[in-house]
């Protein structure tokens, strides 16, 4: 395409689907926050990641929530509720991040961070803690009441409302609570990260993890069709610090001092000097482990969104979008195949415009599936960059997505030297009801800094909130702010300077104060094939997921493992399973033998002493060997097979029972245990879940022969069934899952016989002949059983 057409084509979207501002007035009221300047951009409150941690040099005091109502009169809601003060910033001090508004429009919640130093050198313990908000209305007072039953002593932020009123938010919380394993560190820099995504019932105090991610998610929004979307680091690769701690020269001591701990447990022995890591292959640069192989080292870091429902099955990144349809550059694996390359651009394929990140994640509430986002660089900039949108419904694949440059894409990075396009940098695009788009802009091009003191900071960047107008140039640049500037004085201690400013406040995360019509709860559905083979074992669905929530596992499925996506050309293809007729020729070339499935966990193993002698607090995770005792006593052995693994079957299948709740990766392997593809992102599942993939790399469309996604029953999953029934052979009719059939199982069956015809997913397991309803037919079965 042209770049004028490429223009023209991008001016047509933008003018049909986007909305001049009006004039007066936003269609409902505006809830935002502002932010104390700070200049610094590594792990500080709006960096891309890091950006939690509540510290007064990180995050400073003096912000507040306010909204903006559709008249364009403004209120500080926090001062309002008596919260926050100004001037000194002491023991009443305040920061507030990420609002998000309740079904009904009425209420919200924030995250809130209270209290700082009051003397010099102090060096308090400071959590973000998620607050609701009442009396958002004009002529109403409102209150603000901290949300019952959160995890007290940690770090929760980005909260939304679930459809069912849980809060689903990200928080610095250990993966299962064990305090020394505090805190999470990434898998770059191993700074501080937040764990996951997580689900609390603030009236029961019901908390559970959603997603683990070993680098950290970032702020979730539940969209139109029931999808909680989020941007997630992706960052599996080995550790960069203890490659540099390897290749330090000798007689010279490790700068990072990194180490693994012999397990995770609170009793665990620190290995000083033990740097051994399984998984994924070594990055470039360590020629010393690459000698001798076809490797070419493995890097892989971005952000991009994600999806997964609200109870936390089904997680994939958003509509299976990835790198192959996203990056402009995507290097090969191997050197010694000319069927594995380099992707640069050279190859065509639907989404012409590259990015490398997506952060801040909106949907459009006038066109459901499509969304708006960020590309930002990782530092320098405070994550503001370039406004994009893809359009992403369930029913749209990833080879049919394109992304769509709402800005310039000179807008994607900073620039000293910017020229005519580059019309500042954007943060935080909020698409309004009415169609309009705002965000938070500066026009400075440059990366920030400090062009002050230590003692009075002044950033290079003054973020407003504006409208979007069309340029000449056929995209979107900042128009009219939304407020006239809101302007501060304060001061606190950092801990050991007195912090001084005076001027105006950034204004971010901006969110629509309206009403919202709640979407279905997304639940997973049994795929037709696997349904089959769970009847030709005799097995019954639900009471095989009982067996698996009570041992905390999952069960995955892939149903042809030599099959993977045809843009998938940088790891190797032509997968065959030996002495089998399973087997997918993509081209002429080298035929690769694939006989197991190797699966990794992440482990938080690594911690580090930064030179000296005492290990930091926190932990890196590594990718180990599947070692979790209930996920290997229920898979059955796989004899020749490298530790952790599971055996391919005949047609290519694959099955096993795997840990929940943990991030899992994976690579297949040939017979003789030589890795030959490698997952290249981590995944989590649920206790009970049953995820079935078709293929590895998974296909959007079609296969690297042509094909579409396979649709065979799998032959693995029918055997692995077999051989968990030897020892597991529940009662039809016990659904409460207690080994027997008494009055409890008639009181289940009872509250789901009075329901719909089509039983709800609480009550698929009274549906003991599997008919698709529950009726006589199942009660003459769980009369027969009674007493068992």
């Amino acid at each position: 395409m042209s770049s004028v057409v490429a223009v023209l084509s991008v001016s047509f979207f933008l003018f049909t689907s986007m909305a001049l501002p009006a004039s007066g007035g936003t269609p409902y009221p505006i809830l935002f926050v502002t932010q104390v300047p700070i200049p610094a951009d590594f792990a500080t409150v709006g960096s891309v990641f890091g950006n939690h941690r509540p510290t007064m040099s990180d995050t400073g005091r003096g912000g507040d929530l306010w909204i903006r109502y559709s008249d364009g009169t403004l209120k500080n809601l926090t001062a309002a509720a008596g919260h926050g003060t100004t001037g000194f910033q002491g023991a009443n001090a305040i920061a507030v991040r990420e609002p998000g508004v309740h079904w009904d429009g009425t209420k919200a919640v924030f995250s809130m961070v209270i209290g700082a130093p009051t003397a010099r050198y102090q060096a308090g313990a400071y959590h973000w803690q998620l607050y609701e908000i009442t009396g958002l209305g004009q002529n109403e007072s409102p209150v603000i009441t901290r949300v019952p039953n959160q995890p007290a002593n940690y770090n929760n932020i980005s909260p939304l409302y679930g459809t069912d009123d849980r809060i689903i938010f990200t928080s610095d919380r250990p993966r299962d609570g064990r305090p020394h394993l505090y805190p999470q560190l990434d898998e770059y820099e191993e700074t501080a990260t937040v764990s996951g995504l997580w689900s609390l019932d603030p009236a029961s105090g019901d908390l559970f993890l959603l997603n683990h991610a070993p680098s950290g998610d970032f702020t979730p929004i539940l969209d139109s069709f029931g999808r909680v979307v989020f941007t997630q680091w992706d960052h599996l690769q080995r550790d960069q610090q203890a490659d540099t701690d390897a290749l330090a020269p000798p007689g010279q001591p490790a700068p990072y001092g990194t180490f693994n701990y012999s397990d995770e447990s609170a009793d665990s022995v620190a290995l000083f000097g033990d740097r051994t890591e399984y998984f994924p292959e070594p990055r470039p640069g360590r020629d010393d482990l690459l000698a001798g192989t076809n490797l070419v080292g493995h890097r892989f870091n971005h952000f991009i969104p994600w999806q997964i429902n609200e109870d936390g099955t089904e997680v994939e990144t958003l509509n299976h979008i990835g790198r192959h349809e996203l990056h402009g550059y995507i290097p090969n694996s191997i050197n010694d195949d000319p069927n594995v390359i380099d992707y640069y651009g050279q190859l065509p394929r639907f989404n012409d415009r590259p990015i490398l990140n997506m952060l801040q994640v909106k949907e459009d509430p006038t066109t459901p599936g499509r969304y708006f986002g960020a590309d930002a660089p990782e530092f320098q900039t405070h994550s503001a960059g370039q406004v994009v949108s893809i359009d992403a419904p369930p029913s749209l694949g990833a080879d049919e997505m394109t992304v769509t440059y709402i800005t310039h894409h000179d807008t994607s990075a900073p620039d000293n030297t910017p020229g005519a396009d580059h019309s500042g940098l954007y943060r935080d695009p909020l698409p309004l009801s009415d169609g309009t788009l705002i965000a938070t802009h500066t026009p400075e091009t440059r990366a920030d800094q400090n062009v002050g003191t230590t003692a009075n900071p002044m950033s290079r960047y003054d973020f407003r909130l504006k409208t979007l107008i069309p340029a000449p140039n056929g995209y979107w640049v900042a128009g009219t702010p939304l407020t006239g500037g809101i302007s501060k004085t304060i001061s606190y201690w950092d801990p050991d300077t007195l912090v001084s400013y005076s001027g105006p406040l950034w204004e971010w995360q901006a969110v629509e104060v309206r009403p919202r019509t709640r979407p279905m709860r997304r639940v997973p559905q049994l795929p037709t094939p696997e349904r089959t083979v769970f009847d030709q074992a005799g097995v019954n669905v639900e009471q095989f997921r009982c067996f698996l929530v009570e041992n905390d596992l999952a069960l995955i499925v892939a149903r042809d493992v030599t099959t993977r996506d045809d843009f998938d050309l940088q790891q190797p293809f032509n997968l065959r399973v030996p002495g089998t007729g399973a087997q997918t020729i993509g081209a002429p070339g080298t035929v690769y033998d694939v006989a197991h499935l190797q699966l990794f966990q992440a482990d938080l193993l690594r911690g580090l002493t930064f030179g000296g002698s005492t290990p930091r607090p926190g932990r890196r995770v590594l990718a180990q060997p599947l070692h979790d005792p209930d996920a290997l006593s229920a898979n059955p052995d796989n004899p020749g097979g490298p530790i952790g693994s599971v055996a391919i079957a005949a047609d290519g299948s694959l099955a096993g029972f795997v840990p929940a709740r943990r991030a899992l990766s994976w690579q297949l392997t040939a017979p003789d245990a030589t890795p030959v593809v490698r997952e290249r992102n981590w995944l989590t599942f649920q206790p009970g879940e049953i995820r079935v993939c078709t293929s590895c790399h998974g296909v959007n469309q079609y296969d690297q022969a042509g094909f579409t996604a396979p649709t065979n029953p799998p032959a693995a999953l029918l055997e692995l069934l077999q051989f968990w029934r030897i020892d597991h052979d529940p009662i039809p009719a016990d659904m409460n899952c207690d080994s027997s059939v008494d009055l409890l199982d008639f009181s289940i069956f009872h509250a789901c016989v009075a329901g719909p015809a089509e039983p709800a997913p609480e009550c698929r397991i009274a549906d003991l002949n599997a008919g698709g309803t529950v009726d006589l037919r199942d009660f003459a079965i769980l009369q027969a059983d009674f007493g068992v």
